[in-house]
């Protein structure tokens, strides 16, 4: 079956400003869009009127609505659409696992919105096995998918970050963009000062030198597989969620990483991915990672 780019209405501003975007970026990948819309009968405990066929066909309404609206745009785009039964978190985690990437609309500063109100959405980026695009509406209109850079964190070593950087570098060529590859350090504590915990970064010539290497060493794969890719390399001191968010005003996209790794309260968004999800000006792709 051929991997699809999946996103999820419920019919607000931003899950059509999500729709849209999906969709440009179905056309730039050249692959199929598809269009998903959660909705599970659940007869309430209470004493109410409650129509199943009318709920039903408010459910093909918000479906038939972004694909109204998705054809008149991308005229050229093969899509499909589906009314999904169950419930949203399952519904879009099931839908993930088959898909290239999720997308889902976001208010930003603050919760998700519609089905995804609350906690719903950080459990779909939490728990997804693929990437998740977050796409917040501005005054309605979804944001600018050509123009301004492709902004990524970098973290760890070459390993650690490969998926987060594939991922980036593989938007940059499809959208001819620029990359901006962001490194953030920070002074160890006290405590954390030894000769052999410091030897690197003397063999470096110190702490920032250091760190620059090792962003160096994390891009240059990916450098030579996408060589067409104008890429910058911003090392800066300060907490990685702050000095990535101070290098986005311009930005088109921001991708961050989110680990696999279960904490033992469950699953986590991580502090960066976190900040990221609700205070970038722009759409954010959090790739799931080792």
């Amino acid at each position: 079956m051929t991997s699809a780019i999946t996103v999820g209405v419920d019919g607000s501003a931003e899950s059509l400003a999500a729709a849209d975007w999906a969709a440009r970026e179905a056309e730039l990948r050249g692959m199929p869009l598809r269009i998903v819309h959660a909705w599970l009968w659940q007869p309430l405990d209470a004493p109410v009127v409650q129509d199943r066929e009318t709920q039903a066909e408010s459910a093909r309404a918000v479906l038939r609505e972004a694909e109204t609206r998705v054809a008149g745009r991308y005229p050229a785009l093969t899509f499909t659409a589906e009314v999904v039964q169950d419930t949203a978190v399952a519904a879009l985690l099931k839908e993930a696992e088959a898909a290239e990437m999720l997308v889902l609309g976001s208010r930003g500063h603050g919760a998700f919105v519609g089905f995804l109100l609350g906690s719903y959405g950080q459990q779909v980026i939490a728990s997804a096995e693929r990437p998740v695009v977050s796409v917040r509406a501005r005054d309605g209109q979804t944001p600018r998918a050509e123009g301004g850079e492709i902004v990524v964190g970098q973290q760890g070593t070459p390993e650690d970050s490969a998926a987060v950087l594939g991922f980036a570098f593989g938007e940059a060529a499809a959208r001819g963009a620029a990359l901006r590859a962001v490194r953030a350090w920070s002074l160890p504590p006290i405590y954390a000062y030894s000769p052999s915990s410091m030897l690197l970064a003397d063999e470096a010539g110190g702490l920032e030198p250091y760190e620059k290497k090792a962003l160096a060493e994390a891009l240059a794969p990916w450098r030579t597989r996408f060589p067409g890719v104008p890429v910058t390399e911003h090392v800066e001191i300060g907490s990685a969620g702050q000095v990535l968010l101070s290098t986005t005003s311009d930005a088109q996209l921001l991708v961050v990483g989110r680990r696999t790794r279960r904490a033992p309260v469950g699953t986590r968004i991580g502090s960066v991915a976190h900040a990221a999800l609700h205070h970038a000006p722009c759409p954010v792709a959090v790739v799931p990672h080792d």
